[in-house]
């Protein structure tokens, strides 16, 4: 598995990399971080976070910060602004 880190827009964006390659995650990986997101757990706690983690094979601290990442996406998605956790805050 790929180290986390930067991969060169061109190849990732040309499509000659594979979801692993260009994250470091299995689809598989993503298909559970992506579904626990969409249930409603945004924000997980770190129990649910070492849950998760366990579930998937990666550390407490990878799984962080696909969540962290995910979020910021989430939030421009939604026009809010970087620091709001939810729409009611």
């Amino acid at each position: 598995m790929r180290a986390w880190g930067w991969v060169p827009f061109q190849e990732a964006a040309a499509g000659t990399m594979s979801t692993e390659q260009v994250n470091g995650l299995t689809e598989e990986q993503l298909g559970v971080l992506e579904d626990s997101f969409n249930k409603g757990n945004k924000y997980p706690d770190p129990t649910t976070l070492l849950l998760i983690s366990a579930e998937i094979g990666l550390s407490e601290e990878q799984t962080e910060k696909w969540f962290k990442q995910r979020q910021a996406q989430w939030r421009k998605s939604e026009g809010l602004p970087s620091e709001c956790r939810s729409v009611t805050d």
